[in-house]
Protein backbone atom coordinates (compact mmCIF):
# COMPACT_ATOMS: atom_id res chain seq x y z
CA UNK A 1 0.00 0.00 0.00
CA UNK A 2 1.17 3.28 -0.87
CA UNK A 3 2.19 5.81 2.20
CA UNK A 4 -0.95 8.26 0.66
CA UNK A 5 -3.10 5.68 0.01
CA UNK A 6 -6.12 5.62 2.65
CA UNK A 7 -5.97 2.75 4.58
CA UNK A 8 -9.32 0.60 4.26
CA UNK A 9 -8.95 -1.34 7.76
CA UNK A 10 -10.55 0.85 9.74
CA UNK A 11 -13.64 -0.27 12.31
CA UNK A 12 -15.31 -3.51 10.99
CA UNK A 13 -18.85 -2.84 9.36
CA UNK A 14 -21.44 -5.37 8.77
CA UNK A 15 -22.76 -3.04 5.42
CA UNK A 16 -23.27 -4.63 2.07
CA UNK A 17 -23.49 -4.11 -1.22
CA UNK A 18 -25.84 -5.85 -3.81
CA UNK A 19 -25.83 -8.38 -1.29
CA UNK A 20 -22.05 -8.99 -1.30
CA UNK A 21 -19.96 -8.07 2.09
CA UNK A 22 -18.24 -5.02 2.52
CA UNK A 23 -14.50 -6.13 4.00
CA UNK A 24 -11.18 -4.67 4.30
CA UNK A 25 -10.77 -5.94 0.83
CA UNK A 26 -11.86 -3.01 -1.59
CA UNK A 27 -13.62 -5.53 -4.31
CA UNK A 28 -16.60 -2.99 -4.62
CA UNK A 29 -13.56 -0.70 -6.22
CA UNK A 30 -12.74 -2.97 -8.39
CA UNK A 31 -16.10 -3.90 -9.49
CA UNK A 32 -17.08 -0.84 -10.03
CA UNK A 33 -13.67 -0.03 -12.42
CA UNK A 34 -14.50 -3.41 -14.36
CA UNK A 35 -18.03 -2.30 -14.85
CA UNK A 36 -17.21 0.85 -16.10
CA UNK A 37 -14.74 -0.03 -18.72
CA UNK A 38 -16.79 -2.72 -19.95
CA UNK A 39 -19.80 0.03 -19.98
CA UNK A 40 -17.32 2.21 -22.23
CA UNK A 41 -16.15 -0.93 -24.70
CA UNK A 42 -19.20 -2.31 -25.26
CA UNK A 43 -21.04 1.18 -26.51
CA UNK A 44 -20.14 2.06 -30.24
CA UNK A 45 -21.98 5.41 -29.86
CA UNK A 46 -20.25 6.08 -26.65
CA UNK A 47 -16.63 5.40 -28.45
CA UNK A 48 -17.51 7.50 -31.51
CA UNK A 49 -19.01 10.38 -29.49
CA UNK A 50 -16.78 10.53 -26.80
CA UNK A 51 -13.23 8.45 -27.74
CA UNK A 52 -13.03 9.27 -31.54
CA UNK A 53 -14.73 12.90 -31.03
CA UNK A 54 -11.65 13.96 -27.76
CA UNK A 55 -14.65 14.55 -25.78
CA UNK A 56 -12.95 15.54 -22.08
CA UNK A 57 -13.66 13.49 -18.99
CA UNK A 58 -13.36 9.80 -20.24
CA UNK A 59 -10.34 8.80 -20.85
CA UNK A 60 -9.77 6.81 -23.84
CA UNK A 61 -10.20 3.34 -25.04
CA UNK A 62 -6.61 2.19 -23.37
CA UNK A 63 -7.70 3.43 -19.89
CA UNK A 64 -10.77 1.57 -19.95
CA UNK A 65 -8.47 -1.30 -20.62
CA UNK A 66 -6.09 -0.94 -18.05
CA UNK A 67 -9.19 0.21 -15.75
CA UNK A 68 -10.74 -3.31 -16.77
CA UNK A 69 -7.31 -5.17 -16.00
CA UNK A 70 -5.12 -3.14 -13.11
CA UNK A 71 -6.33 -4.19 -9.61
CA UNK A 72 -7.62 -7.57 -10.94
CA UNK A 73 -4.47 -8.92 -12.75
CA UNK A 74 -7.54 -10.23 -15.18
CA UNK A 75 -4.81 -10.09 -18.02
CA UNK A 76 -2.56 -12.90 -16.00
CA UNK A 77 -5.88 -14.86 -14.53
CA UNK A 78 -8.81 -16.21 -15.05
CA UNK A 79 -12.58 -13.98 -13.41
CA UNK A 80 -12.93 -16.82 -11.72
CA UNK A 81 -10.48 -16.54 -9.24
CA UNK A 82 -12.99 -13.60 -7.96
CA UNK A 83 -16.04 -15.33 -7.78
CA UNK A 84 -17.83 -14.42 -4.81
CA UNK A 85 -15.71 -11.32 -4.40
CA UNK A 86 -15.56 -8.74 -7.56
CA UNK A 87 -17.75 -11.54 -9.22
CA UNK A 88 -21.11 -12.64 -8.12
CA UNK A 89 -21.49 -16.45 -10.05
CA UNK A 90 -19.65 -17.93 -12.55
CA UNK A 91 -21.27 -17.08 -15.68
CA UNK A 92 -20.71 -13.06 -14.53
CA UNK A 93 -16.83 -14.16 -14.75
CA UNK A 94 -17.09 -16.31 -17.89
CA UNK A 95 -18.47 -13.07 -19.60
CA UNK A 96 -15.60 -10.70 -17.92
CA UNK A 97 -13.09 -13.62 -19.24
CA UNK A 98 -13.87 -13.45 -23.00
CA UNK A 99 -14.23 -9.86 -22.95
CA UNK A 100 -10.92 -9.27 -21.37
CA UNK A 101 -9.65 -11.77 -23.68
CA UNK A 102 -10.63 -10.24 -27.34
CA UNK A 103 -10.23 -6.47 -25.92
CA UNK A 104 -6.38 -7.49 -24.48
CA UNK A 105 -5.82 -9.08 -27.78
CA UNK A 106 -6.58 -5.80 -29.83
CA UNK A 107 -4.76 -3.96 -27.85
CA UNK A 108 -1.56 -6.84 -28.38
CA UNK A 109 -1.92 -5.88 -31.82
CA UNK A 110 -3.12 -2.33 -32.26
CA UNK A 111 -0.35 -1.48 -29.69
CA UNK A 112 -1.07 0.24 -26.38
CA UNK A 113 -0.88 3.87 -27.80
CA UNK A 114 -2.46 3.61 -30.93
CA UNK A 115 -5.19 6.13 -31.65
CA UNK A 116 -8.54 4.76 -31.21
CA UNK A 117 -9.00 4.44 -34.32
CA UNK A 118 -7.06 1.51 -35.10
CA UNK A 119 -9.22 -0.37 -32.35
CA UNK A 120 -12.42 1.06 -34.05
CA UNK A 121 -11.54 -0.41 -37.26
CA UNK A 122 -9.72 -3.29 -35.91
CA UNK A 123 -11.11 -6.51 -37.88
CA UNK A 124 -12.43 -8.06 -34.33
CA UNK A 125 -13.39 -4.94 -32.72
CA UNK A 126 -17.15 -5.99 -32.89
CA UNK A 127 -16.89 -9.24 -31.16
CA UNK A 128 -15.09 -7.45 -28.44
CA UNK A 129 -17.90 -4.89 -28.48
CA UNK A 130 -20.03 -7.90 -28.34
CA UNK A 131 -18.58 -9.67 -24.92
CA UNK A 132 -17.91 -6.70 -23.54
CA UNK A 133 -21.85 -5.74 -23.58
CA UNK A 134 -22.84 -9.05 -22.71
CA UNK A 135 -20.49 -8.87 -19.49
CA UNK A 136 -21.30 -5.55 -18.87
CA UNK A 137 -25.55 -6.18 -19.31
CA UNK A 138 -24.96 -9.36 -16.80
CA UNK A 139 -23.07 -6.88 -14.14
CA UNK A 140 -25.06 -4.21 -14.27
CA UNK A 141 -28.56 -5.87 -14.09
CA UNK A 142 -27.21 -8.25 -11.28
CA UNK A 143 -26.42 -4.51 -9.31
CA UNK A 144 -30.08 -3.88 -10.00
CA UNK A 145 -29.20 -1.06 -12.45
CA UNK A 146 -29.96 -0.06 -16.03
CA UNK A 147 -27.04 -1.22 -18.18
CA UNK A 148 -28.42 1.70 -21.16
CA UNK A 149 -27.65 4.49 -19.05
CA UNK A 150 -24.52 6.43 -20.82
CA UNK A 151 -20.92 5.82 -19.07
CA UNK A 152 -19.95 7.83 -16.22
CA UNK A 153 -16.98 10.44 -16.33
CA UNK A 154 -13.92 9.45 -14.72
CA UNK A 155 -14.22 11.98 -12.25
CA UNK A 156 -17.68 10.57 -10.98
CA UNK A 157 -16.01 7.25 -11.09
CA UNK A 158 -12.97 8.66 -9.00
CA UNK A 159 -15.25 9.89 -6.72
CA UNK A 160 -17.28 6.90 -6.69
CA UNK A 161 -14.52 4.51 -5.86
CA UNK A 162 -12.48 6.68 -3.16
CA UNK A 163 -11.49 5.30 -0.08
CA UNK A 164 -14.26 6.10 2.70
Amino acid sequence: MQGSEKSSRRARRSTTMGGMPVNDMPWWRWRTNVRSALHMLSDPVFQQECWLGGQPGYGDVTDAVYRLVEDTWLDNWSAEKYVGTIFRDSQEAALVDVAVLRVLRIMHQAGADAPVSAYLEHHAWPEAVRAAREAHVRLATNDGEDPDIPPRTLEVLAIMTQAV
